[in-house]
């Protein structure tokens, strides 16, 4: 109620202010009104006091006019009475009697100016108004006419009655008329808040109960009923307003619950369920854009050029890293890096173990300020860093690394986290699609047995391959490796014999090759391995490896046999014997007959001189 309080308050000032305006203004008309009544009785004295002398001088009994003097000076307000001779008049007819003399300079200065003096003396006890009137000489025709008796002329001053009047029952009746007009304000200011109270209290109870209920609106409670007692039109406003706030419950009561669960991983958090709403729908319109332009994207790499937009463009991201996880592998490998401000773990030896990367390790965020030294992996320095993990399936995750000048900044960035998870699921459907597709695509390239590669992906990718070497002046080593005699093998000892032959030579071949190589099954017992930009040297090492590695198995083949095998290998270089890889592997053939037809288990390689005349002829050699 503390508006109640505060509009009585400025009333009663209001009131009261008007009270003493009035008050004040009464006692000044008062005043006024009481000096100006005592000037006209004045007036009116001096007018008689005139006539009766002038008529004590017609009938020549000028000498008896004290006594006329002193019954008019008997009224009880005129306390002095007294008159003065003019200078002409004096000089006409003497000085007059003791008490007709001049008194003071008020005098003196009426009878040189002829005009009337008045003055209020006040005291403690008393209040007197000091009159001097002068008489001045007229000469009108009848009676009287001064200039008949007196020798002066027209408008000289005669002479002068001084009276001094009793005016202090003036202060005492304004004391009690302002008493009362105090008394009656006092009382009608009482009266007048008494009805403003009464009145307006339902209304500022309402009020209140208005701005209860507006303050619940505000969380998202519409579930406040409004109240009034003030009647008439404010009964039927609460009314609506009770009507209004039940639909609104029933409609946009739980639309921030409704909406946030479009939103993995939360919504925006805030008092006001309308701004949030809002921002939520903002975010789930963005949201559904992205989502609709990934769908259409071809693979992965594109899906996480767009999250690399995202980050940059929503978010204004300057410096952060995107890392793919291969949860089956804990390998990771980066696929996204803004600038060498945002390089804060990027190593091999990370890469290959990515258990050490603590927010793949704890699946949490991971931010600077939290701790010290938080990350034992991270090698940012004097700059803050934010790692946020998010699974995209068994087989995938992501890590996204961000770094930041301050402690301010990177806070500010910890605040989108939510939002930017918010992406990743959406994401994360389109990504698991790619993967499964990348899967699938994969399989139908890879040999089922060995899992290494097989003749389609060499011919989806060759011409691939063979122009980023040639963009890139790169070479390839080109080995054809084939199990001598192994039909015999299939015919022997049975097919799951050679399957294991086959298998065990695929597991050589993976053993000493590199990451950049490819070992692939050609077909049957042949397989091809290209080692890229291999020394001659390195490429021939290689060769003897596995030929040795191989030569070294002994299969048990059942009824205590063992058996062991060998292979042949032809070697050829691309683009050294040849403009093309096809080229290059049919010359590694070439080589590899090279060996079996001069005794197998034996490394060949490839010589121009074993292109037979036919071959010299034939366009595609």
């Amino acid at each position: 109620m503390h508006t109640k309080t505060r509009l009585l308050v400025v009333v009663t000032l209001m009131l009261l202010g008007l009270a003493i305006a009035t008050t004040i203004n009464v006692s000044l008309n008062f005043r006024d009104y009481s000096i100006k009544s005592a000037v006209e009785k004045a007036k009116l004295t001096a007018t008689v006091v005139k006539d009766g002398l002038t008529a004590h001088m017609v009938h020549g009994i000028m000498d008896k006019r004290q006594f006329f003097l002193d019954q008019v000076s008997a009224n009880d307000d005129i306390k002095a009475l007294w008159i003065v001779r003019g200078k002409k008049v004096i000089d006409q007819y003497g000085e007059g009697f003791n008490t007709e003399t001049l008194r003071d300079a008020i005098d003196a200065k009426v009878l040189k100016t002829g005009k009337m003096h008045k003055e209020v003396i006040e005291s403690i006890d008393n209040i007197y108004l000091r009159v001097t009137i002068p008489f001045i000489a007229t000469s009108h025709i009848g009676n009287p006419n001064c200039i008949n008796c007196h020798n002066v002329n027209r408008k000289d001053t005669l002479g002068a009655i001084s009276m001094k009047y009793d005016i202090s029952t003036m202060r005492t009746n304004s004391f009690f008329t302002i008493s009362k007009i105090l008394a009656i304000n006092l009382l009608f200011i009482v009266v007048a808040l008494f009805l403003i109270n009464y009145y307006i209290t339902p209304f500022l109870k309402m009020f209140a109960n208005l701005q209860e209920g507006i303050k619940k609106a505000y969380t998202g409670d519409f579930t406040h009923r409004f109240k009034s007692k003030a009647g008439g039109d404010a009964d039927k406003v609460v009314e609506q307003l009770n009507i209004l706030f039940e639909k609104m419950q029933e409609t946009f009561g739980e639309i921030k619950i409704n909406l946030s669960t479009f939103i993995p991983g939360g919504s925006v958090s805030s008092n006001d369920p309308l701004h949030e709403a809002k921002t939520i729908i903002r975010e789930l319109s963005d949201i559904y854009k992205f989502k609709k332009t990934i769908e259409l994207d071809e693979n992965k790499i594109l899906i996480y050029e767009r999250i690399k937009d995202i980050l940059e463009i929503k978010f204004n991201l300057k410096h952060f890293s995107i890392y793919e996880i291969d949860n089956k592998h804990n390998s990771r490998k980066l696929i996204y890096m803004t600038d060498e401000n945002a390089d804060i773990c990027y190593n091999d030896s990370l890469n290959e173990d990515a258990i050490r990367c603590r927010a793949y390790r704890t699946n949490s965020n991971v931010i600077s300020t939290e701790f010290k030294n938080l990350c034992n992996e991270c090698k940012a320095s004097n700059i803050e860093y934010l790692c946020i993990p998010f699974n995209i399936n068994e087989d995938a995750s992501l890590i996204i690394s961000i770094t930041a000048k301050d402690k301010d900044e990177i806070n500010t960035f910890a605040s989108y986290i939510t939002s930017i998870k918010n992406y990743l699921e959406a994401a994360k459907p389109v990504i698991e699609s790619r993967i499964l597709m990348e899967k699938l695509h994969d399989t139908s390239l890879r040999d089922g047995m060995t899992n290494l590669y097989n003749r389609r992906f060499l011919e989806e990718f060759i011409d691939q391959i063979m122009s980023q070497v040639q963009r890139e002046e790169n070479t390839y080593h080109i080995m054809m490796i084939d199990v001598d005699f192994f039909k015999m093998v299939n015919d022997t000892y049975g097919h799951d014999v050679g399957d294991k032959v086959i298998i065990e030579l695929a597991n050589i071949l993976k053993e000493n090759i590199r990451d950049a190589d490819l070992a692939i099954r050609y077909g049957g017992e042949e397989f091809i391995v290209m080692l890229h930009n291999a020394t001659d040297q390195g490429a021939l090492h290689v060769a003897n490896k596995v030929h040795l590695a191989f030569a070294k198995l002994v299969f048990d083949v059942g009824s205590n046999e063992k058996l062991q095998k060998t292979i042949s290998i032809g070697i050829s270089k691309f683009p050294t014997d040849g403009d093309t890889i096809w080229k290059c592997i049919k010359f590694a053939d070439i080589a590899l007959y090279e060996a079996k037809n001069t005794g197998r288990n034996k490394i060949i390689e490839f010589k121009p001189e074993m292109l037979s005349k036919d071959m010299e002829s034939n366009p595609d050699y």
